[in-house]
């Protein structure tokens, strides 16, 4: 028997697109540039599955091709909204992800931003490079204490419970949560944390907000104007999470108006576009992209997805199945 045809849409760690050119008959995308929609649909007509990143994206037209040969995609990250799930379910298309694996330094990302935001790292840095610092002096580069001060979490999940951990147990914090559904008190109490009923009772006990929720419609703008204006004043947010959670519009406004202190940011609504407003803010440190960004996370997860198209195309259930 043939082997199944696949695509891989990006650039992955060299051990995984070993295995995979081992166990398939697979195209790998050499120039590493984001493929388009229309390149994509073509892609989901040639071959038996389809390997995109949160890079891609797979809106419903790019499933509505009659000839149609991919039966799955195996998505590299755990988050999917860059996927219509409704248009890949209606044409049979089953799609998997990478849970798990990257909990640990999407967590250390979120850490990373909130102390560079507060101690103004960024600024200091960038000040340094550009041979303007005068020495040392009392009132220089002040900037927010963490210690013991209140982090509101929203999206008590795999990554938004090692944040909770890093932050309570590394920096004697009171952590706060918002989760849709209810967590048992005694494992919130196993990351120092406790349960509020609504995101604005987070907010307004929160020095620091650190958003780790699913994106997609569900959460779009979870973050708008009215909210931002619920947090206490001197907050920093920090996002992890998707760009579309939060409206960047009302962010740079409650940036440049003093509404909250601070931002410290990792995804962005139009990725890899970020607002020139966003760019000439000292007050944001902004990275791209990053939070799973290891050789040993990103090598994972690219095992994860070998693992699921394995399992498909042996007949049996892809063990990280969303849909």
């Amino acid at each position: 028997m043939s082997k199944p045809r696949i695509l891989v849409t990006r650039r992955w760690p060299a051990a995984v697109e070993k295995i995979l050119s081992d166990r398939f008959h697979t195209t790998l995308n050499a120039d590493d540039i984001a493929m388009s929609g229309e390149a994509l649909s073509d892609a989901l007509d040639a071959y038996d599955a389809v390997l995109p990143t949160v890079s891609d994206r797979l809106p419903a037209a790019v499933f509505d091709s009659v000839t149609q040969r991919a039966r799955i995609l195996g998505n590299f990250g755990v988050g999917y909204n860059h996927i219509d799930i409704g248009a890949a379910k209606a044409r049979g298309i089953v799609v998997t992800n990478t849970p798990g694996v990257l909990t640990d330094c999407t967590a250390d990302i979120a850490m990373l931003l909130l102390l560079t935001v507060a101690r103004r790292g960024g600024e200091g840095e960038r000040q340094i490079r550009a041979g303007e610092w005068q020495g040392w002096c009392p009132t220089h580069m002040i900037g927010t204490k963490v210690t013991g001060k209140t982090v509101g979490i929203i999206g008590f999940g795999r990554i938004g419970k090692a944040f909770a951990q890093r932050c309570h147990f590394g920096f004697g914090m009171d952590v706060v949560f918002f989760n849709r559904s209810p967590v048992d008190p005694t494992e919130a109490a196993r990351y120092g944390a406790r349960q509020l009923p609504t995101v604005e009772d987070v907010l307004a006990l929160s020095d620091f907000v650190s958003l780790h929720c699913p994106g997609g419609e569900e959460n779009r703008h979870l973050m708008n104007a009215a909210r931002l204006a619920s947090m206490k004043p001197g907050a920093f947010l920090i996002n992890t999470a998707r760009g579309d959670v939060v409206d960047e519009a009302a962010l740079i406004a409650a940036l440049k108006d003093g509404v909250i202190r601070g931002a410290g940011l990792d995804v962005y609504a139009a990725e890899p576009h970020v607002s020139e407003a966003l760019r000439a803010m000292e007050n944001v440190v902004l990275l791209p992209h990053l939070g799973s960004a290891t050789e040993e996370t990103r090598t994972a997860m690219g095992m994860k997805v070998v693992e699921n198209i394995t399992a498909f195309f042996e007949g049996k259930e892809p063990p990280d199945r969303v849909a």
